[in-house]
C-alpha cells in the first residue's frame, strides 16, 4: 500500500498508523472494521456523521453509520441517482460543498437528515470499487482538500483491510460485512436492511410484521464464574437455540455482546405472539452443558407489532427495548 504522505501532517500520519494498528486487533471481524472506521473518520475530520455504503446490486447500502447518518444503517438508496452511485462508477473521489446546490445529489434525502456537504471516496480494490467511504456536515463547504487527501489515504487503507479480512472475494466480503463472526447471525446492519424491507412489504400488503429484542440473562456472571471460554459457548448455544426456532423468512440478529434480535417477517395476528415467545423461552432454557458443566441460559424480551405498536423502526425497536429493559430488571429483582 503506497501512500503520498507528503500532504499529510503528522498529527494525521500518526492517526492513520493508530488506526492500522487498531484495524490490525479486530482481524478478521469485518463489521467491527466498518464501524471503527466510521467512528474514526468522523472524528478525525470533525464532520457530523460518517458512512461506509456497499453497491449492492441496484442500490447503495448503508453496512455503517456514525453520527448524523446512524439512524439510516440498513438504508438502501438508487446506485442511478446518488453521488455514491456515481463514484462507485466513476471510481472517482467527489465532493460537494451543497448538497440543496448540486444536482448530483437527491436534495429531499438530504434535508431529512440535514446534510448540506460530504465528501465520497471509492473503496477499490484492482480497480473494481465495491462501495463507498462518505463524511458529512451540516454546514455547506465544510471540507477543505486537506481532508479529502487524508480521507483517500484513510480509505486505501479500509479497501485493504476489507479485502484482507475477506480473503479477496467479494462474496465473503459482503458475508463479513453483514454477518456476526462469532455466531454466524445476521449483525445489526442486516437486521436492519431486512426490517426496513419487511415493514415496506407489510405496509403494501396491509399485513404484520413482528420484532423481539433480546437480551442474554447471566453471561457476565458466567464470565466472572467459569470464564469467558465458557461465555462464549453460551453465547453461541444461545445464538444456535434463537435460530433453530425462527422460521426460514426470519431474521436473527446479534448486535454485539449479549444482544440479540428477531424479526417476525409476518405475524398472522397480534394475538398469536405471546404464545410463539414462551415457546422460544422454553426452548432456549433447555439444559445445556459445557465442558462438563451446566451454564444456565435464559432471555428477556420485549416486543413490538407493526403496524399496531409504531409504523417506523425507530418507535419498534425503542418500544420493544422498553419492554425488555422492564423484564430484565423484573428478574433481577426476583433472583
Amino acid at each position: 500500500m503506497q501512500w503520498d504522505e507528503s500532504h499529510l501532517s503528522r498529527a494525521q500520519l500518526l492517526s492513520l498508523i493508530k488506526l492500522q494498528t487498531d484495524i490490525a486487533k479486530l482481524g478478521h471481524d469485518l463489521a467491527a472494521v466498518l464501524e471503527l472506521v466510521t467512528q474514526r473518520s468522523m472524528q478525525l475530520t470533525e464532520s457530523d456523521g460518517a458512512v461506509i455504503e456497499f453497491a449492492e446490486g441496484d442500490s447503495m447500502v448503508y453496512r455503517a453509520a456514525q453520527g448524523i447518518a446512524s439512524s439510516q444503517l440498513g438504508l438502501r438508496i438508487p446506485r442511478q441517482t446518488s453521488l455514491s452511485g456515481l463514484s462507485v462508477a466513476t471510481g472517482q473521489t467527489l465532493r460537494c460543498d451543497d448538497a440543496f446546490n448540486d444536482p448530483r445529489v437527491d436534495r429531499a434525502a438530504c434535508e431529512r437528515v440535514g446534510l448540506r456537504s460530504m465528501i465520497v471516496l471509492p473503496l477499490q480494490h484492482d480497480n473494481h470499487s465495491v462501495g463507498v467511504l462518505k463524511v458529512l456536515s451540516v454546514q455547506p463547504a465544510a471540507f477543505s482538500e486537506d481532508d479529502v487527501a487524508f480521507l483517500a489515504m484513510l480509505s486505501e487503507l479500509l479497501a485493504a483491510s476489507m479485502f484482507f479480512a475477506a480473503r479477496y472475494d467479494y462474496e465473503d466480503l459482503f458475508y463479513r460485512a453483514t454477518h456476526d463472526q462469532m455466531t454466524g447471525l445476521a449483525n445489526r446492519a442486516l437486521f436492519l436492511d431486512h426490517m426496513r424491507t419487511a415493514l415496506a412489504e407489510a405496509q403494501r400488503k396491509n399485513t404484520l410484521t413482528g420484532i423481539f429484542m433480546i437480551d442474554m440473562n447471566g453471561l457476565k456472571q458466567i464470565n466472572d464464574t467459569w470464564g469467558h471460554r465458557s461465555g462464549d459457548a453460551a453465547i453461541c448455544e444461545f445464538a444456535r437455540r434463537l435460530k433453530q426456532n425462527s422460521r426460514e423468512s426470519d431474521t436473527v440478529a446479534r448486535f454485539g455482546g449479549d444482544e440479540f434480535g428477531m424479526l417476525l417477517n409476518t405475524v398472522e395476528a397480534a394475538s398469536n405472539v405471546p404464545a410463539k415467545l414462551e415457546r422460544l423461552k422454553t426452548q432456549i432454557e433447555l439444559p445445556f452443558e459445557f465442558e462438563g458443566r451446566g451454564l444456565p441460559l435464559s432471555g428477556s424480551f420485549g416486543t413490538a407489532i407493526f403496524p399496531d405498536d409504531g409504523n417506523d423502526i425507530e418507535t419498534l425497536i425503542h418500544l420493544a427495548d422498553q419492554e425488555m429493559y422492564h423484564h430484565k430488571r423484573v428478574s433481577k429483582q426476583s433472583r
